[in-house]
């Protein structure tokens, strides 16, 4: 229920929710053109080198502008970038469209593909610099990489299949056209984003810089030496390294599995690399529950751990059903612990150099991919599967608990005063049972009230539409009787005491009027998100309507 809850926060969140529904939709007009592309070269030139040489070619540019491309994301808009390069890419697109239908020459088509490509390479540096200056606080940074991996793992399967329908029932022309519409989609969903100045939280005005004036951005990055940064970012880096070599390797694998370990043809091709996008599938959706954990760490590890099991069952079998199995254990750990990376990454690393840092990163990641790409089916064939997917996924455990030593204290999310507050208050006996997330889901929507002595916080007969936290300071509940027009005091709250709930409950005006004693601060928590976290446990309704709804002369302790 507090993943729900976190879930439904981030729908609050437009400017993030914007960006990831148009990322998504680019996302599948990615995956269709690239099937497009490969089908158009093999069909004009009917030569697998060339078909070879133009895969690899596309990495190219991965290698040698990514670092480039995190030099950029570090010292230009990178709403801006990520919008140039978009449009510069759906340009491209409307060429490529023209040049099918004229039936023009495949040299022009395999050189705009390595241009749209060097364009691409700016993506993954911005993109992972730009969406942490969308999420409101750091509880959001898990649940937002979680559903952009979720989102892209589902453009993964929907894209080919829509390409593979177009090519039958259309042309390829079309699949051109339609990814050039998808860039003008992103564009002009970019084109309401706030500002991503590095270094700077959005503009104000926006939705998110509201919230995020007085939360700072990366409370565990800040208060890292450079030093203390690379230590961590060798962890990660040494995780990156295994499993994305043996990622890469699985990506040619699949068709030396399908026909020469299975026997089960060249079909079974498309059904293994359609296990690995339900893994991925749900790889994603899974990380969205465990990246809400203050500690990463024990994620990390298992995310590791079904990856490296993955692998090993993987050279295990020798049947279709089971191998599809391995496949979606494989693909689901890849997700899970590249979800849990990429939000530690974003906790320790500052703003000033995500990029940069992201662009080395995405440069040793993609020599890694590519290497496992060109030698593991190799080994295999010269070695055995068992040994080397075996040994491959040992290493990936090995890998992961050194990354765990390194990483250390960075696995740790930095917690804040509203959380600490929270934690004391839900050792009361009104919150006995709320799950943990939710609690965390709640602290995230807390904000902070400083009020001086003489201050009315809540009067008598007014609407409810609060729930209050006492941080500190001393607040008197007073009750007015409207019988007599006297006013009598029931009682002095102060810190880790409540009130406002009531009325909030009972959809009733305020039963007492509290007004502070003393200067102290109060933590706010909306009506609407007070009944969410009521909702999470049955016990706390229980006790709570134990307490108002049968006895009014208890139902003004509180001040509601």
């Amino acid at each position: 229920m507090g993943a729900l809850a976190t879930y439904r926060g981030l729908l609050g969140n437009r400017p993030l929710v914007r960006l990831l529904a148009g990322e998504f939709v680019s996302g599948i007009g990615d995956w269709l053109y690239l099937v497009a592309l490969l089908v158009i070269v093999y069909r004009e030139s009917t030569d697998p080198l060339l078909l070879g040489i133009v895969g690899g070619a596309r990495i190219i540019p991965y290698i040698v502008l990514s670092v480039p491309a995190g030099i950029a994301a570090d010292r230009f808009d990178r709403r801006l970038i990520l919008l140039v390069t978009d449009v510069a890419r759906g340009l491209i697109m409307v060429a490529l469209t023209i040049i099918v239908m004229v039936d023009g020459p495949l040299i022009a088509i395999v050189l705009l593909a390595i241009l749209a490509t060097c364009f691409s390479a700016f993506f993954n540096p911005t993109m992972g610099a730009y969406l942490p200056m969308l999420a409101r606080d750091e509880r959001e940074l898990g649940p937002a990489n979680s559903a952009f991996a979720t989102l892209g793992e589902i453009s993964f399967i929907i894209g080919p299949a829509l390409a593979g329908i177009l090519i039958a029932v259309a042309g390829l022309e079309l699949a051109f056209a339609i990814n050039a519409v998808t860039f003008a989609i992103i564009a002009i969903a970019l084109l309401g984003l706030p500002s991503g100045k590095p270094g700077t939280r959005p503009v104000a005005g926006s939705e998110v810089a509201e919230a995020a004036e007085s939360t700072p951005e990366a409370p565990v990055a800040a208060a890292l030496t450079m030093r203390d940064i690379l230590r961590p970012i060798a962890g990660l880096v040494s995780l990156d390294l295994v499993s994305g070599f043996m990622f890469g390797g699985i990506s040619v694998l699949t068709v030396l599995l399908a026909v020469d370990r299975l026997g089960a043809g060249e079909e079974a091709t498309g059904f293994l690399n359609a296990a690995i996008g339900v893994g991925g599938v749900l790889g994603a959706v899974g990380s969205g529950a465990i990246v809400l954990r203050p500690n990463l760490g024990p994620p990390l590890l298992v995310g590791a751990g079904v990856l490296g099991v993955g692998f090993i069952i993987l050279g295990v079998v020798d049947v279709l059903s089971l191998s599809l199995v391995a496949m979606v254990v494989v693909s689901g750990g890849a997700l899970l612990s590249g979800v849990v990376s990429t939000t530690v990454f974003q906790r320790v690393v500052p703003d000033a150099i995500r990029g940069r840092t992201l662009g080395v990163m995405e440069t040793i990641g993609t020599l890694a991919y590519a290497a496992g790409a060109f030698l593991l089916p190799t080994l295999v064939t010269q070695i055995g599967y068992l040994e080397v997917l075996g040994v491959g996924g040992v290493l990936i455990v090995i890998s992961a608990v050194i990354a765990f030593g390194l990483l250390g204290p960075s696995l740790q999310r930095a917690t804040d005063p509203s959380t600490e507050v929270l934690r004391r208050v839900s050792r009361l006996p009104l919150f006995a049972g709320v799950p943990p997330s939710a609690l965390e889901a709640a602290a995230a929507r807390l904000d902070p009230m400083d009020v001086t002595a003489g201050t009315v916080v809540i009067r008598q007969g007014d609407p409810a539409d609060h729930f209050y936290l006492i941080e500190s300071g001393s607040f008197a509940v007073d009750q007015l009787d409207p019988m007599t027009g006297e006013t009598r005091r029931l009682r002095v709250m102060g810190p880790d005491e409540v009130f406002g709930e009531l009325g909030l409950m009972r959809q009733a005006p305020r039963s007492a009027t509290v007004t502070a004693e003393a200067d102290g601060r109060l933590l706010v928590l909306d009506g609407p998100e007070f009944m969410a976290l009521l909702s999470a446990g049955a016990a706390l309704s229980g006790l709570l309507l134990e307490r108002y709804g049968t006895n009014p002369a208890t139902a003004t302790q509180g001040g509601g």
